[in-house]
């Protein structure tokens, strides 16, 4: 009987280059996990993701995308292709994973326990759209889950406190 993941550290996942990924590489860092789709509305926030990147990226913070085709066909490009998206459109340079589910019976287990670990509206434990975000703190637990349109410079404050 395997125990319970307690954090993001007991994950893995894999690359938009399909390179395994252990998350315990990152340990000690503060992570922004975002279910990202590149034809979406909030697709812009890509840039703002990209801004917290390079504003707090040397005091610890990593954010990884995970680009989901779930929420209305958003994302059905290869992961070549919504690699090269994010980069050309956006300048995306922090980690982005291969495309996976946020819900369901095929939902990334990391999606799974995110969920259960800080629920949503009302506890609703599903992912309602793209770029739902959750902030981990350094010791691998979730600290908040934020809404879909909450900007990412609105979550300087959250990830300032995080990374004291």
């Amino acid at each position: 009987m395997t125990t319970p993941p307690t954090s993001v550290y007991d994950f893995d996942a894999l690359s938009i280059e399909g390179r395994a990924v252990p998350l315990s590489q990152y340990r000690g860092r503060v992570l922004l996990i975002v279910n990202t789709a590149s034809a979406c509305g909030f697709t812009p926030q890509l840039g703002g993701l990209e801004q917290l990147h390079q504003t707090y990226g040397a005091r610890g913070l990593v954010v990884l995308g995970f680009p989901c085709n779930q929420f209305g066909g958003q994302d059905p490009g290869s992961n070549d292709e919504i690699g090269a998206f994010c980069q050309k459109n956006y300048g995306v340079s922090f980690p982005m994973m291969g495309k996976i589910d946020v819900n369901g019976a095929d939902a990334h287990p990391l999606y799974r326990w995110l969920t259960a670990e800080a629920p949503g509206l009302l506890g609703s434990k599903g992912i309602k759209w793209n770029f739902t975000k959750f902030l981990v703190g350094q010791d691998g637990r979730v600290l908040r889950r934020y809404a879909p349109q909450d900007a990412p410079e609105k979550l300087a404050k959250d990830i300032e406190a995080a990374l004291a």
